[in-house]
């Protein structure tokens, strides 16, 4: 016999007999899809492949599934500001940006993520990577706004140094930050960057010209501050 909808007696009362049976599987059935569901979830964030792990975030490869959210920073109006994106990023751009990813030796990088649930909130990587002078640019965007200020960014770009100097035998790490952003010149001070330069006008955004700071951190300085950040 097959259960449909269970029916009610006619005085009105709860389901009787063969339907509070069929009531009762159904809800039973259910519950083990939402266990299931849950289940598939965790398993797919157990096996999401952790490269560089820290307390509360993790650095792991960028998957093709990571383009949605790759777009979506790239095109955030904030973030270009700050980013100099001055084209929108496309499905095709970001299936290239994939593509070249993957394809160039001068480059890695990585998807930044939350430990607790797997939840993307950045992007973080090396490029313009030149093995004969042990020298590399990087780069690191925390694009959920709610995931920023919380210490993420501290953390990912420790799990990054300690890759480029510590496994990829780096010399020197660069970086170039706009002159307004005050709060990421801070944030780079604070990892252990120095200023070493400025690129008068070398940046321009909303009809104006902005300086370009150039700063970097050499493998010295970086263990120094690491043993100390341990010690």
């Amino acid at each position: 016999m097959e259960c449909g909808a269970p029916a009610a007696p006619p005085d009105g009362g709860p389901p009787r007999g063969i339907e509070l049976l069929c009531h009762l599987v159904r809800r039973l059935n259910h519950k083990v899809a939402a266990s299931r569901r849950r289940i598939t979830k965790e398993q797919a964030i157990m096996n999401k492949p952790g490269f560089l792990v820290g307390e509360r975030v993790y650095l792991r490869p960028l998957d093709r599934e990571d383009l949605i959210h790759i777009r979506r920073w790239a095109n955030d109006p904030e973030l270009r500001r700050l980013t100099g994106e001055v084209k929108p990023m496309t499905e095709a751009g970001a299936d290239a940006f994939f593509d070249k990813v993957n394809r160039q030796d001068d480059r890695v990088w990585f998807i930044v993520a939350l430990k607790e649930n797997d939840e993307p909130i950045g992007e973080a990587g090396l490029l313009r990577i030149f093995p004969p002078w042990r020298t590399t640019d990087l780069s690191i965007i925390i694009g959920e706004a709610d995931a920023r200020g919380k210490g993420y960014g501290s953390e990912a770009i420790a799990l990054l140094l300690d890759y480029a100097f510590g496994y990829l035998n780096f010399h020197r790490v660069a970086i170039g930050v706009v002159g307004f952003n005050t709060d990421a010149l801070r944030f780079y001070e604070k990892a252990g960057f120095r200023k070493e330069g400025l690129q008068r006008d070398g940046y321009y955004h909303d009809q104006d010209y902005h300086d370009f700071v150039m700063m970097s951190i050499l493998e010295d300085e970086f263990r120094a501050l690491y043993k100390m950040s341990r010690s």
